[in-house]
């Protein structure tokens, strides 16, 4: 890199007593990037050029072992091949998991560990899934500001000085009870009051300053509730809506810890990788800001369990109102407003309620087939 020969040549030269420089002393710091990173060009874009097999980017996802960095990974292998994916954690990996293509451990506070696993694997894309949801993270507020904040530091200052374009996932979580609810806009008032939120209202305006300040391809979707049904329910105040379909199959009944009027936006888990993607290969010339929206549908516990109960009539549905949740579901939109998305990259969802239940029942019922069957 030009900027680091350069400063190794001046701290030669310091450190040489070279005449004439008219230098201090010069003590460089190991991550300090307060020179400016390698710059990004604005108009940087994997879709400018035809991929060959060995132009694809190379991909690091962060938090891989959660909800979404397994499909994601998937859907990346699919498309640029196996071994230009890796997934990252810092817990050890289901063997299916393992055994699905190149898995390393990363601790996201680790910034050593972090640079080397990106420099040693020529990484070009960096996907950021690492953070403490909403519920947990009001649990343990030390551990999700460490997580959720310091973390993103350390991704972001790698991702400058390497020029990396970085994906990092927002949510509703980041608007608050003054925001309008229905719908709620791109660009509003965001005063959340979880730890979550904040961090995700950090990440976003970090984001952006370093795209403004270091020319960082900073990319971000702002997530409604997502719905998967191959994988656990995380401790989200919106996996309400997963839980829900685990126990309708077992046990034929759910207890509901939001009140049954509790409308927020949701999405099918296919939509929101498929829209991950999307944004991830727009053209940047196409971007108009570096945070949108992403919708696909909006419903209330009673709305799903209407709509579940058309296929399972005998399901029987309760509420225990867990007041943390709801308080958290209470400052959240109702509805989102994502008609920038749309628009710019041409963004459009496939999942709406009706297909959503289908397609999570067939799930489930394909599942406990097979099971019985073994």
């Amino acid at each position: 890199m030009p900027v680091i020969r350069t400063l190794s040549k001046v701290a030669k030269q310091a450190l040489m007593g070279t005449p004439g420089c008219g230098c201090q002393p010069l003590t460089v710091a190991v991550r300090s990037i307060s020179f400016s990173p390698r710059q990004v060009t604005s108009d940087a874009s994997f879709h400018s050029v035809s991929f060959s097999e060995t132009d694809h980017p190379k991909v690091l996802i962060t938090g891989g072992l959660g909800q979404l960095g397994v499909g994601l990974a998937k859907l990346l292998r699919m498309r640029y091949g196996k071994n230009n994916v890796i997934l990252s954690d810092i817990r050890k990996p289901p063997n299916s998991v393992f055994h699905s293509g190149p898995f390393i451990y990363s601790d996201i506070l680790d910034y050593k560990n972090l640079r080397e696993i990106v420099v040693n694997n020529r990484i070009t894309w960096l996907v950021h899934y690492s953070a403490l949801l909403s519920a947990v993270g009001e649990a343990n507020v030390a551990l999700a500001r460490s997580v959720n904040i310091t973390g993103l530091h350390n991704i972001l200052d790698i991702a400058a000085e390497h020029g990396l374009r970085l994906f990092v996932p927002s949510t509703i979580g980041a608007f608050g009870p003054t925001s309008p609810r229905n719908p709620t806009p791109d660009l509003c008032v965001q005063r959340p009051r979880t730890i979550y939120g904040v961090s995700k209202v950090h990440a976003e305006l970090m984001g952006e300053y370093y795209h403004h300040r270091y020319g960082l391809d900073f990319r971000c979707l702002r997530y409604p509730g997502i719905i998967s049904a191959d994988s656990t329910p995380g401790g989200g105040t919106t996996d309400y809506a997963v839980q829900i379909f685990h126990d309708a199959i077992k046990t034929g009944k759910f207890e509901c810890n939001l009140k049954p009027d509790t409308r927020l936006p949701m999405m099918y888990i296919d939509d929101c990788l498929r829209a991950t993607l999307e944004v991830m290969e727009a053209p940047a010339d196409t971007l108009s800001m570096r945070t949108y929206n992403i919708n696909a549908m909006s419903f209330t516990p009673e709305e799903l369990t209407r709509e579940l109960q058309k296929q399972m009539p005998e399901l029987e549905v309760s509420y225990e109102i867990d007041p943390v949740r709801q308080a958290i579901a209470d400052s959240w939109p109702m509805n989102f407003d994502d008609s920038n998305a749309r628009k710019d990259w041409g963004w459009k969802h496939d999942y709406d309620l009706p297909e959503l239940v289908q397609t999570m029942l067939n799930y489930f019922r394909e599942e406990t087939r097979m099971a019985r069957v073994n």
